[in-house]
């Protein structure tokens, strides 16, 4: 599937475009970049959040490439332009967010390490965020260091409608009777992003948020729906597994944690407390931020690339 180019949303010049295969030869869509000016800084790896794709991180990937890195990013399984696994493609599914683990570990392999220039460093969001705090404790991490904005590490109670414990004992029976693939209570088929701006979670910045519109008015088959018993079910464990005390004193990559001051999609709180336990981390709180960071006003991204810039040490002025 070709990258769909709007006039508000044109694909960054010189895009290398594909499918990958995933840990079980799923075809999985990518594309990368070259860096537009020097120095050459390495590559950074953009890591979607659940139910995004690669169209939304056009502007990121131009901020990047301005900054003298190359750019590579792929669509999760079950999401975007790579494969889906069930009947109903608008299902957000997936079995267990081991799932993604196997699948970064093919991007890397098929699509980073033979065509990328090293350094490497991951650029990651909500369940994206997830999964490489997951990959964080490897000894032999790709990564020489990851930023993470909003990161998937708690669930907020006000995105899930009812306490996180009674929601978990839910996924869990209901997916021991065979009912993972169903959607969760209250969902659709209709994406997130093609609602009305009015009480919009995801941004304050009226003109981002219809951008994103635009391209699944464009191009439909991009849009994901609601998740399914299974997806919630993989993502409450997950969590479990990250927010476990023991978890982040184990962390080898040294981590930026970049939370939302105004989110309601993920726990800025629980955010705050892992990077407490970090060994080797730092914490910035986006105060007037909702959930997606890098889709908000002019002023919290500025705020947000001063943070990245001063992180891994470069000069905004050379911008």
């Amino acid at each position: 599937m070709t990258l769909v180019s709007l006039a508000k949303n044109p694909v960054p010049s010189g895009a290398m475009t594909g499918d990958f295969p995933g840990y079980d030869g799923a075809p999985l869509r990518f594309a990368r970049w070259e860096a537009t000016r020097g120095p050459l800084r390495g590559t950074v790896c953009v890591f979607c959040g659940r139910g995004e794709y690669i169209e939304k991180y056009f502007e990121v990937i131009a901020d990047l490439r301005r900054r003298g890195f190359a750019v590579a990013i792929h669509d999760w399984r079950g999401q975007g332009g790579s494969f889906r696994p069930l009947a109903n493609p608008r299902k957000g599914h997936i079995r267990s967010f081991a799932e993604f683990d196997r699948d970064l570990a093919a991007f890397m392999q098929h699509v980073v390490l033979p065509e990328c220039p090293p350094p490497y460093f991951a650029l990651a969001h909500s369940m994206g965020g997830n999964v490489l705090l997951r990959h964080s404790i490897a000894p032999d991490s790709w990564f020489d260091r990851i930023v993470l904005c909003a990161p998937m590490i708690e669930l907020s109670a006000e995105k899930v409608g009812v306490p996180a414990f009674a929601a978990r004992i839910f996924v869990e029976v209901v997916g021991l009777f065979g009912g993972a693939t169903r959607y969760v209570p209250g969902g659709s088929d209709k994406p997130e992003e093609t609602a009305e701006f009015t009480g919009n979670a995801l941004t304050s910045d009226v003109e981002r948020a219809a951008r994103n519109r635009q391209v699944l008015e464009a191009a439909p088959e991009l849009g994901l729906g609601s998740a399914t018993i299974g997806w919630l079910r993989a993502a409450y464990r997950s969590c479990a597994y990250i927010a476990d005390p023991q978890f982040a004193p184990q962390v080898q990559v040294p981590l930026l944690l970049i939370s939302a001051g105004s989110d309601r999609i993920v726990s800025s709180r629980a955010i705050e407390a892992f990077a407490s336990r970090l060994k080797v981390g730092a914490h910035v709180t986006m105060p007037q931020s909702q959930h997606e960071i890098l889709q908000e006003t002019n002023t919290i991204r500025q705020h947000f690339w001063s943070v990245f810039d001063a992180y891994l040490g470069i000069n905004a002025d050379a911008i």
